[in-house]
C-alpha cells in the first residue's frame, strides 16, 4: 500500500457488499484517484470524482490502510475462484 493515501470500499448498491477498492493519493500536482483491478494492480479511474458529484451507482466508505490491505488479499483470494 502507499503512505499518505486514502482508501475507500466501493459498496455495491445491490447487496450491500464490498464490490472495489479505491484509492486517492495526494501529489505535487494534485489528487490521484486508482481503483484496484482484478490483476491486483492500480489504475486511473474516477470513481472518487463521481462519488463526490452523486454520480455514482455505489456508495464509498472510508477505510484505513490496513483494512484496504486486508480487502486486497479477500479480492485476491474471491478473484482467484472466479
Amino acid at each position: 500500500m502507499t503512505d499518505g493515501a486514502e482508501y475507500f470500499v466501493i459498496v455495491s448498491a445491490q447487496g450491500g457488499r464490498a464490490a472495489g477498492l479505491a484509492r486517492r493519493t495526494v501529489t505535487e500536482v494534485g489528487p490521484v484517484d486508482e481503483t484496484l483491478g482484478r490483476d491486483l494492480s492500480w489504475r486511473p479511474d474516477s470513481a472518487i470524482v463521481e462519488w463526490e458529484y452523486g454520480d455514482l451507482g455505489a456508495e464509498l466508505v472510508r477505510i484505513s490502510e490496513q483494512e484496504a490491505e486486508n480487502l486486497t488479499q479477500a479480492f485476491r483470494a474471491r478473484w482467484r475462484q472466479g
